[in-house]
């Protein structure tokens, strides 16, 4: 059976109070209210915006309908009660009349017309699993090469057994993250979300491991790039330069006759996990000296001459 979920058919969010509810009914009523409406479908849409209003202005009927909504998720939770969800006794409400109600109402509180109540149903022995939790946690990505030790706090929220919640409870441990996690990945934390109902258990805490970003490196994959600047006489010439890595600095042997732009492949200095360790990319980029004096300014016009270099000859062929 579908799930229905009245805070959205009326337009409100779950934490709002009896006057924004009643509020948010009038106005869709006059909206949607088959003798005054235009609107395609309205007697359907007024017919499930009644019903929802009916649920949440009754503060009984709403906590019930709160848990069912906050364990909506779990398959044990709806066959908590079978014989109970099976019975169709046509419950007739006070909305002027509208007593269509649908099948997943009828399910909730079709009995309450003889007596029955739902929150009996629900606090019966049957286990029902508590919610998972997620909470980010940053990383440099100097971390992320060795196992470290992080103290990880996150709020607990504390649930009454009709499925509201009442406190929270602030926790924190230490973490031990693994070394070679990358972004965005989720570590398990058994049993440290919030408690199980009726003895389940409780559910689970992820971390979500969140890699700030680098002022020297791009992650991509297992591989880190990083731009390495360089002067025109390096790439002519040829250099061997000191270039940043995670772990220190290394000689890096620039060819003669580098072209912006080109790759060059250090391996083994990206990053680390169980399978594998990538590569560092270093892509070189040219960069040119601020004006210099006549001196440099002549030199520059004697190279050129003499080395008689056209980078567009290719256009000629156009």
């Amino acid at each position: 059976m579908e799930f229905k979920d009245y805070y959205s058919l009326l337009e409100v969010d779950p934490s709002a109070d009896l006057n924004t509810i009643k509020t948010a009914y009038r106005r869709l009523a006059r909206k949607y209210h088959p003798d005054v409406s235009s609107e395609k479908d309205a007697e359907s849409k007024f017919k499930a915006m009644a019903e929802a209003y009916e649920v949440l202005k009754d503060s009984d009927k709403r906590a019930e309908y709160d848990l069912l909504r906050q364990h909506r998720d779990d398959p044990r939770f709806s066959q908590s009660s079978p014989d109970y969800a099976d019975s169709r006794d046509h419950w007739q409400g006070a909305q002027g009349g509208q007593g269509d109600y649908s099948d997943f109402f009828e399910s909730i509180f079709g009995r309450q017309a003889a007596g029955g109540h739902f929150r009996q149903a629900s606090q019966r022995s049957v286990p029902i699993r508590g919610q998972d939790l997620e909470i980010e946690v940053p990383l440099f990505l100097e971390e992320t090469l060795q196992g470290e030790s992080r103290n990880v706090s996150w709020s607990l929220p504390v649930f009454d057994t009709q499925g509201r919640q009442t406190d929270t409870i602030d926790k924190t441990l230490n973490v031990k993250i693994p070394a070679g996690v990358s972004d965005g990945q989720r570590i398990r934390l058994k049993g440290q979300g919030t408690s199980g109902i009726n003895g389940g258990e409780n559910g689970d805490l992820y971390l979500i491991i969140k890699i700030a970003p680098h002022p020297l490196f791009e992650i991509d994959g297992q591989n880190l790039q990083i731009v390495v600047p360089l002067t025109p006489w390096e790439a002519a010439l040829g250099a061997s330069i000191q270039v940043p890595t995670l772990t220190g600095k290394i000689a890096l042997t620039v060819p003669a006759g580098s072209q912006n732009g080109q790759r060059l492949r250090v391996k083994g200095k990206g990053l680390t996990s169980k399978n594998k360790t990538g590569d560092l990319y270093a892509i070189l980029k040219v960069v040119m000296p601020p004006t210099g004096d006549d001196k440099t300014t002549a030199l520059w016009r004697e190279l050129a001459a003499h080395a008689a270099f056209d980078p567009r000859t290719a256009w000629e062929s156009k």
